[in-house]
Parts: C-alpha cells; sequence; structure tokens
C-alpha cells in the first residue's frame, strides 16, 4: 500500500485527537518515500518534545517501515496559536 498524505493526516487526527495537521510529501526532493508533517493536538500538553515525537512515531509505526525520511513538528494548540499570530 502506498502511503499517502491523506492517509497521515487521517491517521494522526484520529489517534492524537489533533486539531490541526500538515503532511507535505517530500519524496521528489529525495531518493525514497518521505514525509514532513506538523501535528497540533491538546495530547501534547504537558509532554516534552521527545516525548512528543514518540506519540507520533508510535502511531505511525506501521507506515514508518517504508517511509525513508521523516520530519516533524509537535505543538499544543496554545503553541500553534502564538506561532500563528507572529
Amino acid at each position: 500500500m502506498a502511503i499517502t498524505e491523506d492517509h497521515i493526516k487521517d491517521k494522526l487526527t484520529k489517534e492524537l485527537g489533533a486539531v490541526h495537521v500538515e503532511v507535505e510529501d517530500t519524496t521528489s526532493n529525495r531518493c525514497s518515500a518521505s514525509f514532513k508533517v506538523l501535528v497540533v493536538s491538546p495530547q501534547f500538553e504537558g509532554k516534552q518534545l521527545l516525548q512528543r515525537h514518540r506519540m507520533v512515531n508510535t502511531c505511525l509505526a506501521k507506515e514508518l517501515e517504508t517511509i525513508h525520511a521523516f520530519e516533524q513538528k509537535t505543538l499544543t494548540p496554545e503553541q500553534w496559536e502564538k506561532q500563528k499570530a507572529q
């Protein structure tokens, strides 16, 4: 099964209760499947960056078996609002 932007977005939204997800397929810049994601979830509240990334990696464990490069940014809704205001 080919992994798509929509598949990743749907899975992160459902499993992490994400209120905002952006997924960019950056495969054309590299030799094999690669994605860049921004995930905004209230489940990240009180979690350190490494814990947040582990949550995303756990959510996408099956997909990451075939993804060559994966870049992620994880924010709480409050952090996201502050970033948008800048």
